[in-house]
């Protein structure tokens, strides 16, 4: 009869008797998160200048050079779009990178993304969303968003809160500011010139800066600097604003 209990009392408590340790996260220098937007104002074109420019930024040696350097070796690097406060697409899964093989792998899954846009421009949204993906899997001395967008905050709550709440968790935000030539449609123009606004009201937290692409023309050689700039743990302290030009 005790025998039948004890067996009994195993069966019972199968979770604690066959859990075993929760896995570590894994230790990179980065941990980078790409927010693309594709909010109306990003048409087909310009929508795959995005994309491309991303997918060549990690093609490109110096990147694979640069992320190596730190005491790792390693960055992880997630992608998403987004748009509408309730609108965003996590795209590339977080990947870790540690050669330029890996960085050719990330490329692809760049490449091979889906290109949908939608209506409003949500900021806001873009950063609360962000936040949420740290943590998944990996732990990096530092954790950075980087916000790519060509229009100021129309959509969802306050940026400057969702601004706020992420660099109290530490969370360094960097911006990369597209200057379409297209004007805005009637009555979506900015008082702000699209530079300043980012300089003042999106990036943040130390060592934080913005990336001006004169132009989508502009976008890939923008993005290439901007992320090199990113992984690079040991460079030196560039500039608060970078422009790129076509």
């Amino acid at each position: 009869m005790l025998r039948r209990n004890l067996l009994l009392s195993a069966l019972a408590a199968p979770a604690v008797l066959r859990a075993g340790p929760a896995r570590a996260a894994e230790p990179v220098d980065v941990e980078l998160v790409l927010a693309v937007d594709v909010s109306r104002s990003v048409d087909a074109e310009e929508m795959e200048m995005q994309m491309r420019g991303y997918a060549a930024a990690f093609r490109d040696p110096r990147l694979a050079e640069a992320l190596m350097r730190g005491p790792i070796g390693a960055v992880a690097v997630t992608l998403f779009t987004w748009s509408d406060w309730n609108i965003q697409e996590h795209l590339v899964p977080w990947t870790r990178l540690g050669s330029a093989a890996a960085c050719e792998g990330f490329a692809r899954a760049v490449d091979a993304a889906p290109r949908r846009t939608h209506l409003y421009t949500s900021i806001s949204g873009a950063i609360d969303f962000a936040c949420r993906l740290f943590g998944q899997g990996f732990e990096g001395t530092r954790q950075v968003v980087d916000i790519s967008g060509d229009g100021i905050n129309n959509s969802g709550r306050d940026l400057a809160a969702a601004r706020d709440e992420a660099m109290g968790q530490g969370i360094i935000l960097n911006g990369l500011a597209v200057l379409d030539r297209t004007p805005p449609p009637i009555g979506l123009g900015q008082m702000q010139p699209l530079d300043e606004y980012y300089q003042e009201r999106v990036i943040g937290g130390p060592g934080a800066f913005l990336m001006v692409a004169e132009g989508f023309e502009a976008f890939e050689q923008a993005v290439r600097r901007k992320v090199i700039r990113e992984v690079a743990l040991d460079a030196p302290a560039g500039p608060l604003v970078e422009r790129a030009f076509a």
